[in-house]
């Protein structure tokens, strides 16, 4: 146990997402799931980023989602916490938050014409991408008050979930070029005591922005399960979330196939005597085997795990209990549950960090290398770019800004290429800015 992963004596709190299409059993997973580690005595919070509040349906109790008041935690059983997010009474308390702040300082009508208090907050849910960053800061406090060994993230379908994840360094990258971090500290300590409340309300979301950035990045502590089920269409969206993780470097530890058919004993008799829907359930079972080859051999250094069908939907603390024990089935404790984990991360980790090396040469005549994991399902969809320091990859519909190390910064893109699930861009030293050295000239 490294000493990082420690907080106020005890491990940090872990995050486990569950990620996948609407509809898939994400809810019912995440609620088994968080059942079968508090039965096994962690303490968990199981928490709901999606809108559509489908948790407390699954779980048969009702959240109060009173107008203006932000939804709290509400403990449903022993070791077991839970809570609806609700992004549109986050978002109006904190901008209430901010706007008494800034009226604190003076600058409830800023010189510039910037009059917060004229907006309702209710019209800041048309900015993209703020109503998400709440629920993630959110979380991310969740995870730093330490007050739970897990928490488990049921998240929105996979395409708004992506989006989600997008968002801290997006607005980190825009907080940077419009009004960077220098500008910011002269500000703080600028005469204009509305200027400099301004400045410090910024860094407070800045710094809130990054540890969300932090933790979702961080291996040891975050990790992913997608959530899938046994049909051919399944096979893209699974790949597309995988080569999505890496991009964002998100670690995926495992992809669970959902409500597959239980084995059913081979009928005896004629073949004509046999019902025709026994023919049916052996067939589509077959069917779903055979997609799920098809994942594993797709995924091959992700576990692909089966969670069979339970018949009658399982609603109601009641059901879900009883789902729990198939969850966590032929375990003796939470770490070598049959989904259960305390940290795969220990066991298997691939991050999305870039690695940079010399391949050739000296001087400007060096070719560097940097290569990244990235399994790419569409190698069509590959774009590349560069915007001063950084370098853009876009890939099956998402794109990420990577900070490139010091030495290709002063360097040009000289080739790319997909080799074997990883990027590799290669570099050659720009003349205008290398160093000359004996060697180089």
């Amino acid at each position: 146990m490294t000493a990082e992963r420690k907080h106020g004596g005890r491990e940090r709190t872990r995050l486990e997402l569950y990620v996948g299409k609407g509809g898939v059993g994400k809810t019912t997973l995440a609620c088994a799931t968080a059942m079968a580690y508090a039965r096994a005595g962690q303490t968990v919070l199981l928490a709901s980023l999606d809108q559509a509040h489908s948790l407390g349906d699954a779980l048969g109790f009702r959240f109060p989602h009173d107008p203006g008041t932000v939804t709290g935690i509400a403990r449903v059983l022993p070791g077991l916490d839970v809570i609806e997010v609700d992004s549109l009474a986050l978002l109006e308390d904190r901008f209430r938050d901010v706007t008494r702040m800034l009226s604190a300082g003076g600058a409830h009508t800023h010189d510039h014409g910037i009059d917060l208090a004229a907006l309702d907050p209710a019209e800041l849910t048309g900015l993209p991408g703020v109503q998400e960053l709440l629920m993630l800061v959110e979380i991310a406090q969740f995870a730093d008050e330490n007050d739970w060994d897990v928490i488990v993230v049921d998240c929105p379908p996979s395409a708004d979930m992506l989006r989600i994840v997008t968002a801290p360094d997006t607005l980190l990258g825009y907080l940077e070029r419009i009004w960077p971090p220098h500008a910011r500290a002269m500000s703080t300590i600028s005469t204009d005591l509305r200027r400099a409340v301004l400045a410090a309300t910024v860094d407070r979301i800045v710094k809130a922005v990054s540890e969300v950035r932090d933790l979702l990045g961080d291996h040891d502590r975050t990790g992913a399960r997608l959530v899938t089920v046994a049909e051919r269409v399944a096979l893209a969206e699974s790949g597309r979330v995988r080569s999505a993780a890496a991009l964002l470097e998100l670690r995926l530890d495992a992809v669970i196939v959902n409500k597959v058919l239980p084995p059913m004993p081979e009928p005896s008799g004629p073949a004509e005597a046999v019902h025709p829907a026994v023919h049916w359930y052996h067939n589509r079972r077959a069917e779903q085997f055979d997609v799920i080859e098809a994942l594993g051999k797709a995924m091959r250094d992700i576990p692909v795990l089966i969670a069979q069908h339970t018949g009658a939907e399982p609603v109601g603390l009641g059901s879900l209990q009883a789902l729990s024990y198939a969850v966590g089935s032929g375990a003796s404790d939470a770490g070598t549950a049959f989904m259960l984990g305390d940290n795969p991360a220990e066991v298997r980790t691939r991050s999305g960090e870039p690695v940079v090396r010399l391949e050739s040469g000296t001087g400007l005549h060096s070719v560097y290398a940097m290569r990244m994991h990235l399994p790419v399902v569409d190698p069509a969809t590959l774009r590349l770019g560069r915007v001063e320091d950084d370098l853009i990859v876009g890939a099956d519909g998402l794109r990420r800004r990577v900070r490139l190390a010091p030495v290709l910064r002063r360097c040009t893109v000289d080739a790319a290429e997909l080799d074997s699930g990883y990027l590799v861009v290669r570099f050659r030293p720009d003349p205008d800015v290398w160093p000359l050295t004996p060697e180089s000239r």
